[in-house]
């Protein structure tokens, strides 16, 4: 009604049906007033009834404007219909228009489409046009089309203009083309701030970390001066290496260059820091927050239930929704029946999964299902966890397969895995992991021949095994150690000496190799050589030679720790008094004298 009666009071202005030239250039910016007033796609459905009447529904700048408002209102499909009953079209009405399509799910290929059909109509791009289609290219799984974009940028003109190698070089990002993104930036004869941020993001996308690092840091060297996005990739990139040196000091330079602490970027330092093992941080960053997000609060209860600390996690989750008001979304239960799982907290973990929906009215995906299957079978309630899997309303995917699969290994239920890993193989065939713990369930049950077969049957399908990576963090340069790496660990010599010292001392403690985790057909001794070569062994090693005594080491494994890893890091921690953070595939172990923060529930 609002929009009614302010369009009657404007109706003096209008042209009519019978006279529509009158006062025309009054009528059309009354009429743009109105568009831009809709907060409502029922508001919008009135003042397209307005516009049939006074014959403003095919001018163009009035269109033009009205689709960009319904597309901003999330009503992609009502202007879809009045885009497509738009007789005469410009470059702007198809720019508004792909601009829409873009921002919506889902709706990518409909914005390239549409692309093409401005260029078979005859309507000339124009600077504004390629933005908008890069951008529609975001998420979809078809990399030849940004190529083919950029053909089209050169083809009319547009290769050198800034905004748009800015694009281009994000969409090539986005669809993990690095090297094209960076032929694009190392071509360009003037970056900004934002061109860098674009590089340094398609490198952290990509899984180049390191690239984006020395990105960084020759951003540096040139005198350029990150903004927050800038530095929120960066820290992006410090959370997959686990580098909380490179972490500390990217936030002693925000602080430096004046950079605005916003609450994204706040937010970045939180999951940085309880990422890459200090908890403790993170904290600190949370507690100096004036303002906080949902996101805030759940990047830090996502960070005390990696490590552990399920406890603090729950009662921050209370405290989020108690005092502070504050309605926790999908992803802060997803944080909760994390801690609820790492703790074998399966009461609390049903009541939150329950209340999720019951309160909130949050619908499980397949996530929460899978954090659900994860809780049981951690606590060795597999006969329930697999009722659940039958019994789910969805169909459960190959992650919540392996999450139960996991489960039946560690705790022996052997009668299940081998029915669960062939249904995963022919569910998702080219997934490298359903092979190998197929492998390593024959394996070990010495079943040498079959597990032959499933190592034959990779190598024909061209599918690798990945091998387990460990880095570690000494002086703000982060060093990467590959399992069975001699080659490159003879490079430091000083390290066999170290890793016979670990032996010897290992041995005297009465540590007793687990040897099953070794899934080789070889003999007892090599078993015992080969545990010693596993890259978080490696790892430690040179950070126990390259660090003073006493110096906390941090080490990141691609991979989930083996049991001989960790029940070893046990003993190390105690006998040279060290703090040993690991951030493996799963969640982080604390060694420090003698025990482990997950208390060997993992």
């Amino acid at each position: 009604m609002r929009l009614l009666s302010l369009g009657l009071r404007h109706l003096h202005y209008l042209p009519s049906a019978s006279q529509p030239h009158s006062k025309g250039r009054e009528g059309e910016q009354a009429c743009l007033s109105l568009v831009n007033s809709c907060t409502s796609l029922s508001h919008l459905t009135q003042l397209h009834s307005l516009l049939i009447k006074t014959c403003l529904n095919s001018n163009l700048l009035v269109v033009t404007r009205f689709i960009a408002i319904a597309s901003h209102l999330s009503a992609i499909g009502y202007a879809s219909a009045l885009f497509s009953r738009t007789a005469h079209r410009d470059t702007f009405l198809f720019n508004t228009m792909i601009r829409g399509l873009s921002l919506s799910d889902h709706t990518g290929h409909q914005g390239l489409s549409l692309f093409s059909l401005m260029l078979r109509d005859g309507i000339t791009p124009n600077k504004f046009t390629f933005p908008v289609a890069l951008k529609a290219c975001s998420g979809l799984s078809e990399p030849i089309v940004v190529p083919q974009l950029h053909s089209s940028i050169v083809k009319f003109g547009f290769n050198s203009d800034l905004h748009i190698q800015n694009t281009l070089i994000h969409a090539y990002g986005s669809c993990g083309d690095c090297d094209m993104a960076r032929q694009v930036f190392d071509g360009m004869t003037k970056e900004d701030t934002v061109s860098w941020s674009a590089m340094l993001g398609a490198f952290v996308r990509c899984g180049f970390s390191g690239d984006a690092i020395a990105l960084f840091r020759e951003m540096q060297a040139f005198g350029v001066v990150p903004d927050e996005i800038t530095v929120v990739s960066v820290l992006g990139a410090c959370t997959d290496v686990g580098a909380l040196g490179l972490a500390n000091w990217v936030e002693l330079y925000v602080e430096k260059q004046n950079v605005k602490r916003t609450i994204p970027l706040c937010n970045a330092l939180i999951d940085t820091y309880a990422k890459c093992g200090s908890v403790e941080e993170a904290w600190g960053v949370f507690n100096r927050m004036q303002e906080r997000s949902v996101v805030s609060w759940t990047a830090m209860i996502d960070g005390l239930a990696s490590h552990g600390r399920a406890t603090e996690a729950l009662m921050l989750f209370s405290e989020m929704q108690g005092p502070h008001g504050v309605s926790p979304d999908g992803v802060a239960y997803l944080g909760v029946l994390s801690a609820c799982s790492h703790a074998g907290l399966v009461d609390e973990g049903w009541a939150h999964f329950r209340e999720m929906q019951e309160r909130y009215g949050l619908a499980p995906k397949a996530e929460y299902y899978g954090c659900v299957v994860d809780m049981l079978g951690r606590a060795g309630l597999i006969d329930e966890a697999y009722s659940f899997v039958k019994e789910m309303p969805i169909e459960p995917n190959p992650i919540i397969w392996r999450a139960l699969l996991n489960a039946c290994r560690v705790h022996g239920k052997l009668e299940f895995t081998e029915q669960i890993t062939k249904r995963l193989i022919a569910s998702d065939p080219t997934h490298g992991s359903n092979y190998v713990i197929l492998s390593n369930i024959y394996a070990s049950q010495e079943r040498w021949g079959d597990k032959a077969r499933i190592r034959d049957m990779m190598s024909g399908k061209g599918i690798r095994k990945v091998p387990g990576c460990s880095s570690i963090e000494i002086n703000n340069t982060v060093h990467e150690f590959v399992a069975g790496d001699k080659e490159h660990f003879a490079k430091h010599i000083e390290m066999y000496g170290m890793l016979e010292e670990i032996g010897t001392l290992l041995r005297m403690a009465g540590h007793v190799p687990h040897k099953r985790e070794v899934l080789l057909d070889i003999d007892e001794e090599d078993k015992e050589g080969a545990l010693r070569w596993h890259s978080e062994k490696l790892a430690l090693a040179f950070g126990l030679v390259r660090t003073r005594r006493g110096t906390p080491l941090r080490i990141v494994k691609n991979l989930r720790v083996c049991r001989d890893c960790h029940s070893a890091f046990k003993v190390i921690a105690e006998a040279y008094e060290r703090e040993i953070t690991v951030r493996d595939g799963s969640r982080f172990h604390l060694f420090k004298g003698g025990s482990c923060s997950c208390r060997d529930y993992w």
